[in-house]
């Protein structure tokens, strides 16, 4: 199964034959960087790039691409380099000037029979026109691949100036020059995707008969004049076309009539072209026409399939809604089609409510200036007159409401029939607890892409709920709001009963992260200063899926804290410095989640700046932060805190409408996702984390 990666997340590679392919939707160049074991780049000779395609293990095209694919041999690579960094940038004329314009850049790891390994989609671009898309390193004699992501707004310039090159600046030059005298084989941007989800690549066409001669598209006489046959120069040992080989093409920059067109820069098997029946001149090889292209390709190399294309409903019934389909979003997989699915009924859910809320408050304002006119005369305010005029505003409002309201429910009615087909077929990170998945439970053998924390709802259509869908790894801490606060309905919740469901919540939201991701890829720890927690924590603790017991007391707090922050520190150094494989053997590599029940009861000044530390710092380097905590308790330290709590996503307890939709303005309800009382669910999934952790370990 492909590894989806996210910005700072690796995967093992299984092969060391690998081709790199990049999809921009722009031409864009591709190279590399070969570095030692601290990641420097010593000189100009350990860059590949259009101007220099070819270094051992290494080879790219000559030429800026919509996409590209990279030939890696990474047991080629000389024994002093260690880390490959792939390079993306933008031509430097003639296109977007930054990739925050473009579509974002994708990225996929295949093995040389297309075999995809591992595959990450740059996004978060501005204003950068270079970015190092991925890293291949090698450790304890093993490569893996690395997606970083970062981008550079001063070019390519300063992208190579940062991998530590003097010659930064003059290399880069002569990259664009390359470039630009290469932009005539560009190779052309493809075809967008179609409403299967499938991507169709540009087809060739067939080498015409001898007799022919070239054509340009149009019929006219071609400018280019034969060319004598040449000795081809040797295959790559990856198969592919040698870049510096390219077809001629027509004055008008189109390709001519009869010569394959690759839609990479290593080529593809040639296509008949529409309308074409293919005879047995079609199906004999020919030896080369002269004057006519030599195909270096390799006979029996072919491309990746594109992924499945999504489920199809059946046709429906004339005047009919299509009926809606679990995974018809785009996407690599069906995980990533759920979610993609999932977030469209969200944003639909939240056109469709702010055109309604629009349509409302038309209808209300159209009102008003009506009965304003009406009354405006001193004649009408009394007497039969001035009523009708009432009266036929308020019926024309009642009406635009009544039209406003069919055209949303026959909305709602879509997008329910579509949340009562995707979610019975939500995977475990998204599914709710009560859904027959979990009673299926088998520990993962890789993370997902995102995790379920709880469902979304609008006060139009409360019966509606869509899934709170977060990326992973968590690029903020989650604080679960204990603190008095009213419910919907107007009543208020004893303080005790709202910090044992603020508990609830913690350990259900903890339980889920670790039952989505491989044993031993999540650890957690929990800070529990008074015990008070000990009823809600049982299940964490009788399964044994934490690193150690709860922490209790002062000690406990800075103990805890203390080593998380050491180990923040390490790996931060660690990357800083170019030495990530260094790190002190035995080293817990995972992910680390700390939950923090009652805050600030146990911390000191010193502790609560770690705690700040932990926060601001800790998601870069694979530490998250869960707080079980009142505002008002920390209200002590006055401003000084106002930053974690920035810093925090909050969630509470019960239905509460506090998250705001900056997009549409909306204010979205949240409910958290609970194990349904009574449910065995959590203990079962957990016995099973403790057992896989317990043989991992």
């Amino acid at each position: 199964m492909t590894a989806e990666l996210v910005r700072g997340q690796n995967h093992p590679l299984s092969q060391a034959r690998l081709e790199i392919r990049i999809a921009a939707g722009t031409p864009v160049l591709a190279g590399a960087t070969l570095g030692d074991e601290h990641g420097r780049v010593h000189g100009v000779e350990w860059v590949v790039h259009p101007g220099a395609p070819t270094l051992p293990g290494l080879e790219v095209s000559r030429q800026a691409a919509a996409d590209h694919r990279l030939a890696v041999d990474l047991g080629a690579a000389p024994e002093a380099v260690h880390r490959v960094h792939v390079l993306l940038a933008l031509p430097a004329v003639g296109g977007p000037v930054r990739f925050g314009a473009v579509a974002a850049p994708f990225v996929a790891v295949t093995g040389l029979d297309g075999t995809e390994l591992a595959s990450y989609t740059i996004t978060g671009l501005d204003a950068e026109s270079a970015v190092v898309a991925l890293e291949l390193y090698r450790r304890q004699g093993a490569w893996k691949v690395r997606a970083v992501g970062q981008g550079y707004a001063g070019g390519l310039a300063e992208l190579l100036a940062d991998q530590g090159l003097p010659q930064a600046r003059q290399l880069a030059h002569d990259i664009h020059e390359a470039v630009a005298r290469g932009l005539a084989r560009a190779v052309p941007m493809p075809p967008p995707l179609t409403t299967e989800g499938d991507r169709h690549r540009q087809t060739a066409t067939p080498s015409p008969a001898s007799d022919q001669g070239p054509s340009t598209a149009h019929g006219a006489p071609s400018a280019v004049p034969p060319q004598p046959p040449t000795t081809p120069p040797p295959l790559s040992p990856y198969g592919t076309q040698p870049p510096s080989t390219s077809p001629p093409l027509p004055p008008s920059g189109g390709p001519a009539s009869g010569t394959p067109q690759p839609t990479s820069p290593y080529g593809t098997q040639g296509a008949p072209q529409p309308g074409h029946t293919p005879g047995p001149a079609d199906t004999t090889a020919q030896p080369p026409t002269v004057g006519g292209p030599i195909d270096y390709s390799h006979p029996r190399r072919q491309d990746t399939a594109p992924p499945p294309p999504p489920p199809t409903a059946p046709p429906a019934q004339p005047g009919q809604p299509a009926r809606p389909v679990a995974g018809d979003a785009t996407g690599w997989s069906m995980e990533e089609r759920l979610y993609n699915q999932v977030w469209g009924m969200f944003e639909d859910l939240a056109r469709s409510t702010a055109a309604y809320r629009s349509a409302v408050d038309f209808a209300d304002s159209r009102m008003e200036k009506e009965l304003d006119a009406a009354l405006a005369d001193p004649g009408n305010r009394i007497g039969g007159q001035g009523d009708a005029a009432r009266e036929a505003a308020r019926a024309k409002q009642a009406q635009l409401v009544e039209q406003a309201r069919a055209a949303y429910d026959r909305d709602l009615g879509q997008l329910t029939a579509e949340s009562e087909v995707v979610e019975p077929a939500l995977p475990l990170a998204y599914a709710r607890w009560d859904n027959p998945v979990w009673h299926g439970y088998r520990v993962p053998f890789e993370a997902p892409m995102a995790v379920r924390l709880g469902d979304l709802h609008l006060p139009e259509c409360a019966e509606l709920r869509i899934p709170m869908l977060v990326r992973l790894p968590l690029e903020r801490g989650l604080w679960i709001d204990s603190g008095a606060a009213g419910s919907l309905d107007g009543s208020f919740l004893d303080p005790h009963e709202l910090h044992r469901l603020a508990m609830d919540t913690a350990v259900a939201l903890a339980a889920r992260l670790l039952a989505v991701h491989p044993a031993g890829d999540y650890t957690l720890h929990v800070i529990d200063p008074a015990g008070s927690g000990a009823q809600a924590l049982a299940p964490l603790v009788w399964t044994g899926v934490l690193a150690a017991p709860p922490a209790i007391g002062a000690a406990g707090v800075a103990d805890v804290l203390a080593r998380l922050t050491q180990r923040v520190d390490l790996v931060q150094m660690a990357v800083r410095g170019g030495a990530a494989d260094s790190l002190p053997p035995g080293f817990d590599t995972s992910e680390q989640l700390l939950v923090v029940n009652d805050f600030p009861h146990g911390f000191d000044d010193r502790a609560v700046t770690q705690l700040r530390y932990l926060a601001d710092e800790g998601p870069s380097v694979g530490v998250h932060l869960m707080m079980v905590a009142d505002r008002e308790d920390a209200s002590g330290y006055g401003p000084l805190l106002d930053p974690l709590w920035r810093s925090l996503m909050r969630l509470t307890p019960v239905p509460d409408d506090h998250l705001a939709d900056p997009w549409v303005g909306h204010a979205w309800t949240y409910e958290p996702a609970l194990v349904p009382p009574g449910s065995q669910v959590l203990q079962q999934v957990l016995t099973q984390v403790a057992e896989a952790r317990t043989k991992y370990t």
